[in-house]
């Protein structure tokens, strides 16, 4: 060990909603940790996204379930309406209860979510501007080099550090497939309210899919997903261009006034986009999603097309799982430190991972296909899922939906 290298049982990288989440879980149960965040900020990024039941469940094992649900409307209905033709094709009861309960959906900004979590961290618990740029090991410790040249010596690593992991990349996994479609995404504020019922909305077919969900009296979010073409170019070069490109879209099919409004009050630092990427869902059926005192969670895990809105909801649910693991290897132990909490660590880690695998396999593969069919304007499958399919793939939704990650302690 050099006399500047610093030392942490554990360091979590990234500080998104994984990364927060399995920090919170571990501080419940007396573990400490330290978070790395490279930005000099929380970062918010995509502005809200939709919060399904399994997302509460996570949120209550940690403590901060019914703060959130002060904040954010609950959502009455799913409602899809065919783009081509303006006609809804489904609409489903939100509020029906699933095998495990009622069923919850709530669009949280994303802000206030990371924020709440970030409240019931101890004090220093995150370490902003801290960008690891590389692993190395001395026997069982993680020798952690960040881009202001500090060194850390870490127990424990785990990746939370998204879609462009640097620890994914040190474990092995498949690197993210470009699925083919590009996403842009927005937020509309209306400081005097603005009078929509608490509806999601969906527009699929006719080669894109979009939506739009209040998050509560005052702001909605709204997404817009396609598949570029040539014709397509320059239109993510600025806010303005891309919002500009979203609402010729949508104007060309059914899609009701209303709805472009709210896309047109939207401010051009409310508009981004990005190509939409996913891991290749069999390369993680093998993939070391743990190795040694090692893992990953979140998008640095399992990233997915947004078409089940659940990319948000598994991160939360993999860090109570991560945390329930891991804190169970160190918690009341009575050998601390050497072989047999090293033993006990790596056991912990194998379990979060062999917990996880499936759920991100199936996340992945589901969210690809919903995507695929409900954006497809090819007219045998536009046809099938019109007529047939819409009342599958909402049930889909909410079967994915209705999962328990569990408690903190079971």
């Amino acid at each position: 060990m050099q006399p500047n290298d610093a030392a942490e049982d554990i360091v979590i990288a990234g500080a998104g909603l994984a990364g927060l989440a399995a920090a919170l879980g571990l501080h419940r149960k007396g573990v400490r940790s330290l978070v790395l965040e490279s930005s000099p900020t929380l970062r918010a990024s995509g502005f809200a996204f939709t919060t399904w039941t399994n997302a509460f469940r996570a949120l209550d094992a940690l403590g901060v379930g019914d703060k959130i649900r002060k904040q954010h409307l609950q959502a009455q209905a799913l409602r899809v309406i065919a783009s081509a033709t303006g006609e809804t094709v489904r609409e489903a009861d939100l509020t029906r209860s699933g095998k495990r309960g009622p069923n919850e959906i709530r669009c949280v900004r994303r802000d206030l979510l990371l924020q709440a979590l970030e409240e019931e961290l101890p004090r220093g618990t995150i370490r902003y501007s801290s960008k690891i740029v590389s692993i190395e090991e001395d026997g069982d410790i993680k020798i952690l080099q960040l881009a202001d040249g500090s060194v850390l010596r870490a127990k424990v690593l785990i990746g939370c550090d998204g879609i462009n992991s640097v620890v994914a990349k040190w474990l092995g996994l498949a690197k993210p497939s470009y699925s083919g479609r590009s996403a842009a995404r927005g937020f509309a504020h209306y400081p005097d309210g603005h009078g929509f019922e608490p509806k999601f909305l969906q527009f699929v077919g006719d080669g894109f899919r979009a939506g739009m969900l209040p998050c509560n009296q005052t702001d909605i979010y709204w997404f817009f997903t396609w598949t570029p073409s040539e014709h397509d170019k320059g239109a993510d070069e600025s806010a303005a261009k891309m919002k500009q490109f979203v609402l010729d879209k949508l104007r060309g099919s059914k899609v009701p006034e209303e709805a472009l409004a709210v896309i047109a009050k939207s401010e051009m630092s409310d508009v981004l986009a990005a190509p939409l990427r996913f891991r290749p869902p069999l390369s993680l059926v093998t993939a070391s999603i743990s190795k040694g005192n090692v893992c990953v969670a979140g998008d640095a895990l399992h990233p997915m097309t947004p078409d089940l809105g659940q990319g948000g909801c598994s991160a939360l649910e993999d860090g109570v799982v991560l945390a329930r693991c891991l804190g169970d290897a160190l918690v009341g132990k009575d050998a601390k430190g050497g072989s047999a909490e090293n033993k006990r660590i790596e056991a912990g880690l194998r379990e979060y991972a062999r917990i996880r695998r499936w759920r991100s396999v199936e996340l992945i593969a589901t969210a690809y296909t919903i995507g695929f069919i409900q954006e497809s304007n090819h007219a045998l499958v536009s046809f099938l899922r019109d007529k047939f399919l819409s009342g599958v793939l909402a049930g889909r939704l909410l079967k994915m939906a209705d999962y328990d990650c569990g408690t903190l302690s079971n």
